[in-house]
């Protein structure tokens, strides 16, 4: 990857150009989709359907909203970009994990981007400038880890079986809905008397723990619980080995399947 890093720049800045040509709005869509989303979210889930809405609901809503947009909107950009750039990998050699790595690295500048914003809104309004920040860095690493090594996986199957996007796409939408976005699991109504579907809310979905690790720090100005902060580290550990380790045993049949 070091080696071809230019040719690693080139992907991302042309995946760059191709999401902003011919919108007036440009990046700004990468800013009114989410703020649309929290929008309906708190109008159902604070105003419609009170009872799981926190203070603040709107910040609370925002940063699980900008960590599932980064992690689906990474999957499914993946999955479909070794058939899109199938001319360049039969011509010529180099590390195919530079193609979903790039998509993954674009949605990683909107994430970079739209937390730019968020931070400062979430310490003014929540008063959450404190020591725990400093761990932000961190768990985004951990999450591009995680995310990075879950679309190679999609990437590579998706080159040989064409029903793996479809069904990543229909899957995203309960997955979606199962991950505590709008609610804390350990919260939720009907559930606060059964402590083991709340853990399985939270620790049997891959995804709940960067939410809630991101959520500590941004809306609540304190440090992730030990487990929660293993569990990210482990995760984004097993995601980018199995991964990257899947990519290289199948990516040799990659330009006769394409």
């Amino acid at each position: 990857m070091l080696r071809y890093r230019f040719l690693f720049e080139q992907l991302v800045r042309r995946e760059l150009r191709q999401k902003y040509k011919g919108s007036a709005l440009g990046v700004l869509w990468y800013v009114i989709n989410p703020l649309v989303l929290m929008g309906a979210y708190w109008l159902m889930f604070g105003k419609l359907l009170p009872g799981v809405a926190e203070p603040d609901y709107p910040l609370f809503l925002m940063v699980g909203l900008l960590v599932w947009l980064f992690f689906s909107q990474s999957l499914l950009g993946a999955a479909g970009s070794l058939i899109i750039h199938a001319s360049l990998v039969s011509r010529i050699r180099f590390p195919r994990e530079t193609i979903p790595a790039s998509v993954v690295t674009v949605q990683l500048v909107t994430l970079l981007l739209l937390l730019a914003l968020l931070t400062p809104i979430e310490v003014a309004v929540r008063g959450t400038l404190e020591p725990a920040l400093l761990l932000l860095p961190f768990l985004i690493v951990c999450l591009y880890a995680f995310v990075l090594g879950l679309s190679l996986v999609v990437a590579v199957l998706h080159a040989y079986y064409r029903d793996v996007e479809p069904i990543l796409a229909a899957a995203l939408l309960p997955w979606f809905f199962l991950t505590p976005i709008f609610f804390q699991a350990d919260k939720l109504p009907g559930l606060s008397d059964s402590k083991w579907a709340a853990d399985l809310l939270q620790w049997g979905n891959p995804v709940a723990p960067f939410v809630t690790a991101t959520r500590d720090v941004l809306y609540g100005g304190t440090v992730p619980s030990a487990a929660t902060l293993i569990y990210v580290v482990v995760a984004a550990g097993l995601a980018l080995t199995g991964g990257t380790a899947l990519f290289r045993r199948l990516q040799g049949e990659l330009a006769v399947v394409l």
